[in-house]
């Protein structure tokens, strides 16, 4: 075995050390909510990387509105025989005025029980915009429409027109910092990457794979393996006495990286071990992110958590060939793996606690490009947790009509709602006040609704 010296130890670590914080560290500089909660919150965002075609998740359903649908997308639409239809209580019984997409059975039934809404054409806004203002630019735009970074960026941080260095995520964080200083693990996690969501001033993300935190090379706790003494080594050298303040710096990092991924990766043993979590989830990308954000919130008392925030995430919904083919298998795992989380929740005795909601680069061209459809604005998000106000509809779903009020060219939406309003109304149940909901959504007081009404208060 080829024996690791110091230098090849530090190698190693660093990259896992960059990613990853002390269990309840903060940094915090004492603003925002300053009381501890009393209850525990968790939002889990999933991210549909490339721009999810979703006016084909989420279908008009009665005739006239059907047909306007079907002209519109050509050889994309889905049948309308093929629809699941769905119930919402805004509308009147019995109507069906919409449906599911036919491989998403698993989100029409949580959308049928209740447990279940989506939000209608949503996407970045920086103020209310109409198509006349969009065309005769006297209206601020958010920049670099239809651009899947810029884009993707704009969903994370809600910027509008400007630049910004945090997420929404992030700054959530930073505001319930000195609430939550107990908190054995960090309010943000990702199991997808880093990202900007979770970019904060004051706190730090946790980062991990899938399925949880990467170990280090060469450790284990195990006092047979010949792994032990590397471990042993490993901490020696992280505490020398180092003469420079960097050296001790980068030591100390090192030190939490792996206490962190010691106290993460024992939650996780500790909710397996529990058996609690009786639901199967399928073995994909999303289902295997997924059971595994289920399995922290299962171990949240042992993990002192009040409030997490979880991004996971899953791509290939960029459609511009093969959709037909591609999106079902998209769709529908999306669906079956959302369906068993939320079933999760409910093994856990927590389905009130916890809220999961979709975001996206962008919504699709209505029109085809012959084989799939292109990047556009609005689209449709999904809202699924026990304190949801399902079976409904929020927002205003457009009539999907090439040339129509809300088409900007091609089929593109403008939004009718704003992702401020989508991400302010999410951290308000959260336990954001009311005043601090303009620095998480800072284009919200743009706009007259500042709560969407999904969430139980």
């Amino acid at each position: 075995m080829k024996k690791i010296n110091r230098r090849d130890f530090l190698k190693r670590s660093s990259a896992a050390a960059a990613l990853v914080n002390a269990p309840g560290f903060a940094y915090s500089q004492g603003f925002g909510v300053a009381a501890p909660f009393d209850d525990y919150r968790a939002l889990v965002c999933v991210f549909l990387h490339g721009g999810n075609d979703s006016f084909n998740m989420v279908v008009p359903n009665t005739t006239a509105e059907y047909n306007a649908y079907a002209a519109s997308r050509q050889n994309l639409a889905i049948p309308q025989s093929d629809l699941l239809a769905i119930n919402p209580v805004s509308l009147p019984t019995g109507s069906r005025a919409f449906g599911f997409h036919p491989a998403m059975i698993g989100m029409r039934d949580l959308f049928e029980s209740g447990r279940a809404a989506f939000v209608a054409n949503v996407g970045p806004l920086v103020e209310p915009t109409t198509k006349v203002q969009f065309r005769n630019q006297s209206v601020i735009l958010p920049s670099q429409l239809f651009s899947h970074n810029d884009q993707q960026s704009q969903w994370h941080s809600l910027k509008g027109a400007n630049t910004s260095k945090t997420g929404w995520a992030g700054r959530i964080s930073d505001l319930i910092s000195a609430s939550v200083t107990n908190q054995k693990m960090a309010t943000n996690a990702s199991l997808n990457g880093t990202s900007l969501f979770q970019s904060a001033d004051n706190t730090i993300a946790y980062v991990m794979g899938e399925l949880g935190p990467r170990q280090f090379d060469g450790f284990s706790d195990d006092l047979t393996s010949i792994f032990f003494d590397q471990r042993q080594a490993f901490e020696s050298i992280l505490d020398a006495p180092y003469d420079s303040i960097y050296e001790r710096s980068f030591a100390d990092i090192q030190k939490r990286a792996v206490a962190a991924a010691d106290t993460v990766s024992a939650a996780i043993k500790s909710a397996e071990d529990a058996g609690i979590i009786t639901t199967e989830f399928p073995n994909t990308p999303l289902g295997n992110q997924l059971s595994t954000v289920a399995k922290l919130i299962a171990s949240h008392i042992e993990l002192d958590m009040q409030r997490q925030i979880f991004f996971v995430g899953i791509g290939g919904f960029d459609s511009h060939d093969n959709q037909n083919q591609d999106q079902p298998v998209l769709l529908g795992g999306v669906s079956d793996a959302l369906t068993a989380f939320y079933s999760a929740t409910v093994d856990i005795g927590l389905p009130e606690s916890v809220t999961t909601f979709t975001q996206s680069d962008f919504g699709r061209t209505l029109t085809s490009n012959g084989d799939g459809s292109d990047h556009a604005w609005g689209g449709n998000q999904l809202v699924i947790g026990g304190a949801v106000l399902g079976r409904d509809i929020y927002g205003n779903f457009p009539v999907l009509e090439i040339g129509g009020a809300e088409d900007v060219g091609g089929g593109r939406m403008i939004p009718s709602t704003s992702a401020d309003q989508y991400a302010a109304t999410l951290a308000k149940w959260f336990g954001i006040s009311d005043t601090d909901l303009d620095i998480v959504a800072p284009n919200l007081s743009n706009f007259a609704q500042r709560d969407l009404g999904f969430m139980i208060s």
